[in-house]
């Protein structure tokens, strides 16, 4: 089986001139753990909620909002987000995913075709697929 019948199509991604207040915002109201970063449409990084606690944002969360708000708009998405990114393509099989994730401790991988982002699988994607699950079915 291949990484593009598990990925995740619809992803949520954002520029590396963001800043980490919109990276937060993201990942608590969408409830996603990684984000591809792009510029010009080529796939340039990833962030995720690791990356965010290297940040140092921990030391934030018991401020005021606006102050939190103040030090993530400050902070830009290019001085934390992991790069170059380890990505994979379209016709790569789920071992090949698993096997990259596993060996680089990453919890996700883009999947682009050339270039261009054209998904994402994640851990709990493979893990899915490995249990037998789909979309929150069991598979026949």
């Amino acid at each position: 089986m291949l990484v593009k019948q598990i990925m995740s199509e619809n992803v949520v991604s954002i520029s590396a001139d963001d800043t980490l207040r919109i990276v937060h915002e993201i990942m608590e109201l969408g409830r996603v753990r990684h984000l591809p970063v792009v510029r010009g449409g080529q796939l340039v990084g990833v962030v995720s909620q690791r990356d965010l606690l290297h940040a140092s944002l921990s030391n934030v969360m018991g401020l005021p909002s606006e102050e939190q708000s103040l030090f993530l708009e400050g902070v830009s998405i290019q001085s934390v987000m992991s790069a170059p990114p380890i990505s994979i393509s379209l016709d790569a099989s789920i071992q090949e995913a698993a096997k990259i994730m596993s060996e680089r401790k990453i919890g996700c991988l883009p999947v682009v075709e050339g270039e261009k982002l054209r998904g994402i699988v994640t851990e709990n994607d493979i893990l899915g697929y490995f249990a037998g699950l789909t979309n929150g079915g069991i598979t026949a």
